[in-house]
């Protein structure tokens, strides 16, 4: 049987909760998605939640809120999902981008101060697969620099620096897209412990209204539904278990795997294992279809920088090179980690990608 990258789990638990919200009549944003906002706060140890309806709109209200804008520039990575690049331009602000770490695929941080502009407004890190990047030093640039510091945490919900949770140092937006750790169908959510800016991502989330037709602001519809946040409460319920499962699957991905360099977690952090990520020195194309011909599913996410999309390029004037990041678009590949792993999908997968190269 074919062993998928990703697969979402949905159980007898969260049917019961959507089934729950359809018979209370109240199926659009109401209390349920109160109470995922109330267990992301507890899982993120922050004042604040606010569910929305993707992690893009996580992201573009997060900017928003902190009136990021035309004219402003903002530091990210350029290893990424998209979103992360043009969830700046939506802004009217202009993403700039310094090259990652070879370990952890983050942003590296040493390079952020030299990117800084009279126009620096923001440093957007994203916690790529699940590894936090270094926030100590982060958080002192944003410091020093009176800069504001969006955690783009899509993939690293359960992840931890030096035992805060990610999310917890800047505004944090996550994702809760089909294939997250913790999925809600379509859905994000931000975090902060700032109560202006929580207010702030509230009315834009709906159309700027805190009461119906008092327009206080330029909003959007961005809100969820109770019926989406119903799975996501149920997920929440398993979400350490399915984390424990993550890690236990990475642990033996790692000791077993052979001739592929595995990925590493730093001592001060913990790995949310969103995607477990090799290197390999074939072509990735080749690799992918040797795994698949073995019954086990593979991808590249990430086969470009995101600022060597043309789309992206219309609306940069900067030209890039940064050879770190596009090192890693040529050699990284993603193989299986979740939960619904057994063991002997853990050894076919270990059969198949140790016969790579």
């Amino acid at each position: 049987m074919f062993i998928p990258i990703a697969k979402p789990i949905i159980g007898d638990l969260e049917k019961k909760y959507v089934l729950e919200v359809m018979e209370s009549g109240i199926i659009a944003q109401g209390p349920v998605t109160r109470k995922l906002e109330e267990k992301f706060e507890e899982a993120c140890e922050v004042k604040h939640a606010i569910a929305v309806s993707s992690g893009t709109t996580a992201l573009i209200a997060a900017l928003l809120a902190h009136d990021i804008g035309p004219g402003d520039e903002v530091i990210t990575t350029p290893f990424s999902f998209m979103a992360t690049a043009t969830s700046i331009i939506f802004t009217g602000a202009t993403p700039v981008f310094v090259d990652i770490e070879e370990d952890t695929y983050n942003i590296d941080a040493s390079q952020i101060e030299s990117a800084i502009t009279e126009k620096t407004k923001a440093i957007l890190p994203v916690h790529l697969y699940g590894h936090p990047c270094d926030m100590d030093v982060i958080m002192d640039i944003a410091e020093k620099n009176n800069l504001v510091v969006i955690e783009d945490s899509a993939q690293a919900l359960s992840a931890k620096y030096k035992n805060r949770p990610a999310g917890s140092f800047g505004t944090g937006c996550f994702s809760l897209y089909a294939t997250k750790n913790i999925t809600s169908g379509e859905g994000g959510m931000i975090t902060t412990n700032s109560d202006s800016v929580a207010d702030k991502c509230r009315l834009i989330r709906n159309h700027g209204m805190k009461e119906r037709n008092k327009h206080e602001m330029i909003g959007y519809n961005f809100r969820t539904s109770d019926m989406c946040a119903a799975i996501g409460v149920a997920q929440m319920e398993k979400r350490n278990d399915f984390q424990e499962k993550r890690t236990n699957n990475a642990k033996y991905l790692s000791e077993n795997l052979k001739g592929v360099e595995i990925p590493i977690t730093r001592s001060e952090c913990v790995h949310a294992w969103h995607q477990y990520t090799i290197r390999i020195s074939e072509d990735q194309n080749d690799a992918i279809e040797k795994l698949k011909s073995d019954e086990v599913g593979a991808a590249v996410f990430y086969p470009k920088p995101m600022y060597a999309h043309p789309c992206i390029q219309e609306k940069i004037s900067a030209k890039y090179s940064l050879s770190v990041a596009e090192k890693a678009c040529r050699e990284v590949l993603q193989i299986p980690v979740h939960p619904l792993l057994n063991e002997s999908d853990l050894e076919r997968i270990v059969s198949a990608v140790c016969k790579l190269n």
